[in-house]
């Protein structure tokens, strides 16, 4: 009876292993391999306790079960309640622009290389230089408003 369950438990958490590969660490390869060991020790301990007949069967089902789980986890997408659904669809500095015009004056609040933080109108933004390095602390003015993007440069 032990054999049994030894076999038949290796099979499962090899099987285990094998899904929880494809679903939740898709990849890493390294789960996947320590399943499909598990349940290759498990047939070939089958083949050990009960001889070769017994040894083929149980080799074929686990891998006709195998197949079957891996063709349902695929069809079904049972993963889905896992996946991520949502979309980030917001930008830097979206809505926050308002009363910000080129000719703002203001002051970096980090290093820009070119891109970096600043203040400008009492607010803290994300500005980007046209590829000028600009210390912190330097003062700094709105030369440009693409898009979401702020362009400035030095004050001389």
């Amino acid at each position: 009876m032990v054999e049994w369950i030894t076999v038949i438990s290796l099979i499962l958490v090899g099987l285990s292993l094998v899904i929880a590969e494809i679903i939740f660490v898709p990849g890493t390869t390294l789960v996947g391999i320590t399943g499909f060991v598990l349940m290759a020790i498990g047939i070939t301990l089958a083949f050990n306790y009960f001889g070769g007949s017994t040894g083929w069967t149980i080799a074929g089902i686990t891998a006709v079960v195998s197949g079957v789980v891996v063709v349902y986890a695929f069809k079904s997408n049972v993963w889905g309640r896992f996946s991520l659904k949502s979309t980030i669809d917001s930008k830097v500095n979206e809505g926050e622009m308002t009363g910000l015009a080129t000719g703002t004056e203001g002051v970096a609040l980090s290093a820009l290389r070119p891109s970096g933080k600043a203040e400008l109108s009492s607010r803290t933004f994300e500005v980007r230089t046209l590829g000028a390095y600009v210390e912190s602390g330097t003062r700094i003015r709105v030369t440009q408003i693409t898009g979401n993007q702020i362009f400035v440069e030095p004050i001389s």
